[in-house]
């Protein structure tokens, strides 16, 4: 089983999401047989490199909210996030285009690393404060997580991930998905959002059992088991 993954890395919903997922997907029979693709998405690609002012400042002139309710969201968001063992820090969270994380998780991709790379870069925006968008940060994340620097540094420089970037972004958008996170099971089931572990559990289980159906019995007679024949 293939389940397809769009998210952004300036998205908190689609870290919480991750980890409701991974618990589902731990305590999956056929967990050994489901394979993980992350692609990309970007809620704002029109931001700068790095914007010149805090999360709560963006957030209140893009959605036209006033500051003090962006706050309330984040505490909102921050204790859904604490109940999947993040510590999210939005006073510390840099503003940056993601575009430039995007390019180095499809450099890992195929490197097999993809997994790696999207947890270290969710994790630096929303827990450490870090830049996503700084070169030194990318191959920080990058060498952390076994690719070689100066691919890292040659992708960053030449851009050369990004049609690939844009390609997920154009498919998202074929798959009508306008939001994120969205899991997409065999291209088949789509979850929508980071939905409770169950739910992914009985998507899981659900999709699973619609394409491995089991045989219907038409009728029952005498037979020899492992136990033994019938008599």
């Amino acid at each position: 089983m293939k389940i397809d993954i769009w998210s952004d890395i300036a998205c908190p919903w689609c870290y919480i999401g991750k980890r409701r997922f991974e618990r589902a997907l731990a305590a999956f029979p056929h967990r050994d047989e489901v394979e993980v693709v992350w692609h990309s998405y970007q809620l704002d690609p029109s931001l700068p490199e790095r914007y010149d002012g805090t999360e709560a400042q963006y957030l209140s002139s893009r959605k036209g909210l006033p500051e003090d309710q962006v706050r309330g969201m984040f505490a909102h968001v921050a204790e859904q996030a604490s109940g999947e063992g993040l510590a999210y820090d939005f006073d510390a969270l840099v503003v940056a285009n993601s575009l430039r994380g995007h390019q180095l998780l499809h450099l890992a991709k195929e490197h097999g690393s993809a997994d790696a790379v999207k947890e270290a870069l969710l994790s630096a925006h929303f827990e450490r404060g870090a830049e996503i968008g700084s070169a030194d940060e990318l191959v920080r994340i990058g060498v952390e997580a076994g690719l070689d620097e100066q691919e890292i540094r040659d992708e960053l420089d030449s851009g050369s991930r990004i049609p690939a970037v844009r390609a997920d972004v154009a498919q998202a958008a074929s798959l009508g998905i306008s939001a994120v996170p969205t899991f997409v099971i065999d291209m088949a089931y789509a979850v929508s959002g980071a939905q409770p572990t169950e739910v992914f559990a009985g998507a899981l289980s659900q999709a699973w059992q619609a394409s491995h159906p089991s045989l219907t019995t038409l009728a029952d007679g005498d037979a020899c088991g492992p136990d033994g024949c019938a008599v």
